[in-house]
């Protein structure tokens, strides 16, 4: 029986979608099979060429793609994965995970995850968004339900703002998702 542990990693549409390749490479250096998962918003930051080269795996960007197989590629990840990482997590998708919506490929995994499971978040946001009350009762709701968040942190914002809503350290959160995969 194989020790390699599997991670989907699920990449929303942030201005730190970038930071999530360097992410993968240190996921994929530690010996986890990395599954990228990217949602069209994504797509808009990054595209899944340097994911798919860094992890050695597909990456999914389409709920009805398929792959090998018969099984859908969404319930086959949800089945595999030992950890679900959303890193960066927008308030949109935090959103969604805590209301249990599944429009995309990334939120279908989330939703059919086995119950064993681990959910780590690194959100990025403006700070705003980040502080706003509907954005904190999603994440009460989801630590609630055993979901880790990791950050964000303070700092200069893309969006010109100072506060709350950077990506945590990538370095931190690979760190954090390795701790949680022992």
């Amino acid at each position: 029986m194989s020790t390699t542990r599997t991670i989907v990693l699920g990449v929303t549409g942030s201005i730190a979608a970038h930071r999530a390749v360097d992410l993968a490479s240190l996921l994929t250096k530690q010996g986890c099979a990395v599954h990228v998962v990217m949602t069209a918003d994504a797509q808009r930051f990054v595209t899944p060429v340097p994911f798919r080269t860094l992890s050695r795996n597909p990456v999914t960007t389409d709920l009805y793609e398929e792959t090998d197989g018969w099984q859908p590629t969404h319930i086959r990840l949800a089945d595999e994965a030992d950890l679900l990482l959303v890193a960066p997590a927008t308030a949109n998708l935090i959103a969604k995970l805590a209301h249990g919506i599944a429009d995309d490929a990334l939120t279908c995994i989330a939703l059919a995850l086995r119950p064993e499971a681990r959910v780590l978040v690194a959100p990025a946001m403006n700070g705003k968004m980040w502080l706003h009350p509907a954005t904190q009762a999603n994440v009460a709701q989801l630590k609630s339900r055993g979901a880790e968040f990791i950050g964000p942190e303070e700092g200069q914002l893309a969006c010109g703002y100072e506060g709350a809503g950077r990506l945590w350290d990538i370095n931190k959160i690979a760190q954090r998702a390795s701790d949680l995969l022992a």
